[in-house]
């Protein structure tokens, strides 16, 4: 006679117990739904955050985006494909120095003569 172990109630009570699976999978979503939190905290066009971010989808493609949010303004800019044109006069120059700043050098008058003093400078 082989010896088995006796088999309790208590045993045949857990083994059975559909409320058991469902606990676990409330675990399993719970863990899932902070994961989720989480990432959304994190994004940066987080509606709750007051900082100002841009982002740039497919850059230099035909159908480039451009999302900027600054405080709760949130901008949408979608590109058409098509070359920009405009019209307009030569305003200046603009320079790169061997530092690695940008000289601006607006023009004066309708002479095209450019003024030698720097208007506004900055680095990129």
């Amino acid at each position: 006679m082989s010896a088995s172990r006796p088999t309790s109630l208590l045993d045949d009570i857990e083994d059975d117990d559909p409320l058991l699976s469902v606990v676990n999978l409330i675990d399993v979503f719970l863990v899932i739904i902070a994961a989720l939190l989480l990432a959304v905290a994190s994004s940066p066009i987080n509606p709750f955050t007051a900082q100002s971010v841009t982002i740039i989808k497919n850059e230099g493609q035909p159908n480039m985006e451009i999302i900027i949010k600054q405080g709760e303004k949130l901008e949408h800019y979608q590109s058409s494909g098509a070359i920009g044109e405009g019209q307009g006069t030569k305003a200046g120059v603009a320079y790169r120095m061997k530092d690695g700043s940008m000289v601006y050098v607006p023009e004066t008058g309708t002479s095209g003569a450019a003024s030698t003093k720097p208007a506004n400078a900055a680095r990129p």
